[in-house]
Formats: structure tokens, C-alpha cells, sequence
């Protein structure tokens, strides 16, 4: 490998940003490049309140090339649609890039485009950036809310805009019924905050289009939405199957060390990969821890040494905005709630965010 390694981070998931300053810190003489649609990444952990207005969408974001130049890092605003792992270079908007060691970390997209009328009138909540941006235009002239998806992030959403906006908010569940992944005693506290924030929520519903002001299900109720919001589910994006081993969902398999099966020096992490020995649930925490052993299993390469292996936790405390500024905190089937919690959030989030380089 050159004395000067070329480092292609695909990507301003969090586990990449987290990974950065490690990464030039160790390898100062390495070319690090980092392409991402967006000049901003958002902090998902932190979107909910934005949406209730707790925060303004500024301090919920990193400002891409801030900290690019913070670390010496060549920023690229653009896409990548495929990689070629034999010659090492992925096609980008930008032209084609060549790298040594390539690492992606670019997240999952809405599931439900293929719904009439959601790429006219509809918003998926990921990417983050772009779904952010949407809620600032709408509160210009807000009206009524339809959030299809009624697990845990489809809640929360749901409570924060009610409280922004009013009981003006539509959660829309396939299932027979929302928040099914939780234990009963969290799951009926939920629903009885949706209920005192006067949520209306529709289980068993199918989608059939959506209008400029309305959400159709398929069996002919109308819904007004002024702004309708895709919660459900994710998949990641399609070059990633074309280009490399995935899972029968299309999610790039890797090993313990991170690195993509079969194709060493190309690194996957965050919610648009899973290890195939210890799949996880998707959630952000998982890719923050990812992030400090991205950084030593690229340094370990180019070094040739032993790469670590990334060990997921089990079980991760969760905390759900309750829309105002009072939260819930979810461990291993047990739960409290209170103003407390949203303030241990808050000050968890802001820490987060102080430290990854804003």
C-alpha cells in the first residue's frame, strides 16, 4: 500500500463521524475523503425534538464541512451508486473515486415509495437531513399530520409533532396494533400519552395513495394530511446488493471486525449493514460503538495487525421523547418516565453532539 493511504468514508453515519478523529489523529499522512449527499448530518437521536420544538434544527446537525476541516478531511457533496471492490474505486455523482480502504456507513431509505402519490406528497423519515428540512418548510403553514408506521420511532414522531402543532396528527398501523415490540407495561403507558395528546391512530390500515391533503387507505377512509410521514420500516439503498454480499434483505454482511465478507480493507457499518453472527436491532447506539473500532481495525490494515472485534451489547437503554419535554427510558423490560429523563436525554444528546465535532 502507498505511503500515503487513500481512505473513502461513503457516508456521515454517525459511526463515520465518530470514527474521524481517531482516524487522523492516528493516521495524520492518510488522504481521508468523506462523500455525502448533504453539506449536514442529522443526529437522529435529537430529531424528535426538533420536531416539538425543543430544538432548533441547527443544533440537531453537524455541519459536514466544519468538521472536515476541523480534521483535514477532503469533503464531497455527492452520491454513490455502486463500488467495485476488485479495482477499488466507487461511482459517484462526483465522478469516480479510487481508494484503499473504503468504509460505508450511509444508512437505510423509506420502504413505502412504491405507495401512489408518496413521491409527489410524502416525506420518509430517512435520510435525516432531507426529512428535517421538509418539517421546517411545513411549519411555515402547518396543518394536519398522517404518520404511517406505528412502531416506536412512528410514536415518537407523533407525540412531538402533536405537541408543535395541536391534535391535528394521524398515526397509521398495517398491524393489529402499534408498539408492538414493547413490553405491555411501557406499551400501554404510550398509548395513553397518544390518547392525552389526542393522537388519532388507525391499526390494521393499508395505505392505498396518497393526495396533496390527503392519506386513502384501502378501505376508502380519508385522512386529511397536509404533510404525511414515513415511519415505516427502511431498506437500504439498492447499489449495495449489486455490488456486494448482503443478506436476503439486501443489508451488506460483515464480520466481527467490521469488514465486508470476502472483500477485506471495504468496511460496513451502522444501519445499512449487519453482522451476520450477531445481528442487532437497528438502532443509533449500535453504530456510535461501532465507530472506535472502525477506526483501530483501519489502522490495525494498514499496519498489518490483528484486527479487533466489535462485540454488540445485547440489551440498550432506550430513551422515547414523550413530546414535551418529559421522556421514557426503557431497560431490559422495565421502565420510567418523567421530566428527569428527558433532561438525562438532553444532556446525554448535547454531549454527543459537543464531542463528534460541531
Amino acid at each position: 500500500m502507498q505511503d500515503a493511504p487513500r481512505i473513502l468514508l461513503i457516508g456521515a453515519g454517525h459511526a463515520h463521524l465518530v470514527a474521524l478523529a481517531t482516524i487522523r489523529r492516528q493516521m495524520p499522512d492518510a488522504q481521508v475523503t468523506l462523500i455525502d449527499p448533504s453539506p449536514f448530518a442529522a443526529y437522529s437521536a435529537m430529531l424528535p425534538g426538533v420536531i416539538a420544538g425543543h430544538y432548533k434544527a441547527a443544533d440537531a446537525r453537524f455541519d459536514l464541512a466544519r468538521i472536515a476541516a476541523r480534521h483535514g478531511v477532503r469533503l464531497v457533496t455527492g452520491k454513490v451508486d455502486g463500488i467495485d471492490p476488485l479495482h477499488r474505486q466507487a461511482t459517484t455523482t462526483a465522478g469516480r473515486m479510487g481508494f484503499d480502504i473504503a468504509s460505508i456507513d450511509i444508512g437505510i431509505q423509506g420502504a413505502l415509495s412504491q405507495i401512489p402519490g408518496f413521491a409527489e406528497h410524502a416525506v420518509a423519515v430517512k435520510p435525516l437531513s432531507a426529512f428535517a428540512d421538509r418539517w421546517a418548510r411545513f411549519l411555515d403553514n402547518p396543518g394536519p399530520v398522517a404518520i404511517i408506521g406505528g412502531g416506536v420511532a412512528g410514536v415518537e414522531l407523533a407525540l412531538a409533532a402533536a405537541y408543535r402543532i395541536g391534535p391535528h396528527v394521524t398515526l397509521i398501523e398495517s398491524g393489529p396494533r402499534i408498539l408492538g415490540e414493547l413490553p405491555p407495561a411501557s406499551r400501554r403507558m404510550l398509548l395513553e400519552t397518544l390518547a392525552d395528546r389526542q393522537v388519532t391512530v388507525h391499526i390494521k390500515s393499508q395505505v392505498a395513495c396518497i393526495l396533496p391533503e390527503d392519506v386513502i387507505l384501502t378501505d376508502r377512509t380519508r385522512i386529511a394530511s397536509d404533510l404525511t410521514i414515513a415511519a415505516a420500516g427502511g431498506r437500504p439503498a439498492p447499489w449495495l446488493a449489486r455490488c456486494l454480499p448482503c443478506d436476503a434483505k439486501g443489508f451488506v454482511s460483515v464480520g466481527p471486525d467490521l469488514q465486508v465478507q470476502g472483500h477485506a480493507g471495504i468496511f460496513a457499518v451502522g444501519d445499512c449493514a449487519v453482522i451476520i453472527d450477531a445481528p442487532r436491532p437497528r438502532a443509533g447506539v449500535h453504530a456510535v460503538r461501532q465507530g472506535p473500532v472502525l477506526a483501530q481495525n483501519i489502522l490495525a490494515l494498514l499496519l498489518d495487525k490483528p484486527l479487533l472485534a466489535h462485540k454488540p451489547q445485547r440489551h440498550h437503554l432506550k430513551i422515547v421523547s414523550l413530546g414535551g419535554k418529559s421522556g421514557l427510558a426503557l431497560w431490559r423490560g422495565l421502565h420510567v418516565a418523567g421530566p428527569w429523563v428527558w433532561r438525562w436525554k438532553d444532556r446525554i444528546d448535547r454531549r454527543f453532539m459537543a464531542r463528534t465535532g460541531r
